[in-house]
């Protein structure tokens, strides 16, 4: 039996899933999924789970490499108060089924244009973090008319020796590791900082992750994977129009600083930014700062570009 793989990093909300977690014995994960407003839209023949929260100018949300949609939760509780907070199961993750023939980042553009294209949305802010921010590149580059903003965050345009290497030692990890607990944490030391490994954050993540209903196989992580570290959007980012703004964790591994510049030197006019004592995920690990920056970038551009 393959060995499922799925980074879920579910919380109840301060509104709908602790009222229900108030009245019922049940998980975080189970609240949220009672509260959740989520419906299935169809793109490119398959049928993608979406999830939205709020009312104001709209954001598309990106998850990266196995993350559902409860991993931006603290941005849907952070956000949605002035924004239309949208994200969605990337094909193979959560809710979405892996369909039979080839992956790549730029189908996944394509779903995500399809999945503004059901909601009736013109135009979004979109944010992308890691596997997501080359999603959200793709998306930049295929349907520049779909999106209004771009936030890259945990970035690349191009695998180096040392990324590509690291994919396929994660390639073996899913079925060579002796349980599922036993490949996140191996998985998670790349993720997270070291304090979040002390103070029992990670532990709390890898238990929720090992109860979600939804978990992804290994054969869609790979699969995932593989597309992502074959993204190369070097040559044609100059091309990118919409208003950017880059950010890199001062101690990310996976995708270091260096790389994070490397997108926003390439994007005219884009902005680059390095979040002190942050890793890989900090969307998760300091979402008060993380959605400040984001905010205060989505305030300037509206305030330069007139609403659709």
């Amino acid at each position: 039996m393959p060995l499922v793989f799925v980074r879920l990093v579910s919380h109840v909300g301060e509104r709908c899933g602790a009222a229900v977690a108030d009245r019922w014995p049940v998980r975080a994960t189970m609240a949220r999924e009672v509260c959740s407003m989520g419906e299935y839209v169809e793109a490119g023949g398959t049928r993608i789970w979406t999830e939205s929260r709020g009312h104001g100018p709209d954001v598309l949300l990106v998850a990266g490499l196995g993350d559902p949609v409860e991993a931006w939760e603290a941005q849907f509780d952070g956000l949605s108060d002035q924004y239309r907070v949208i994200a969605f199961d990337n094909r193979g993750a959560g809710r979405t089924a892996l369909p039979d023939g080839p992956l790549s980042v730029a189908s996944m553009a394509d779903d995500a244009a399809d999945v503004l294209r059901a909601l009736g949305i013109d135009r979004a802010h979109v944010a992308g973090f890691s596997g997501g921010s080359a999603i959200a590149q793709e998306l930049a580059l295929r349907h520049p008319a779909s999106v209004r903003s771009l936030v890259l965050t945990s970035t690349w345009a191009r695998s180096d020796a040392y990324l590509a290497a690291m994919g396929r030692s994660w390639h073996w990890l899913v079925t060579a590791a002796p349980d599922e607990r036993a490949a996140l944490e191996a998985f998670f030391l790349w993720i997270y900082t070291q304090r979040a490994h002390v103070d029992g954050t990670v532990q709390r993540f890898i238990d929720e992750t090992l109860a979600s209903p939804h978990p992804q196989s290994a054969e869609a992580f790979q699969r995932q994977l593989d597309s992502f570290i074959r993204h190369d959007t070097l040559d044609r980012l100059p091309a990118i129009t919409a208003p950017t703004l880059v950010l890199a964790g001062e101690q990310d591994i996976i995708t270091p600083p260096r790389l994070g510049r490397v997108v926003a030197d390439l994007i005219p006019g884009a902005r680059f930014e390095v979040i002190e004592g942050e890793a890989h995920q900090p969307f998760q690990e300091s979402p008060e700062d993380f959605n400040a920056r984001v905010r205060a970038f989505w305030r300037e551009v509206e305030g330069q570009t007139p609403p659709v």
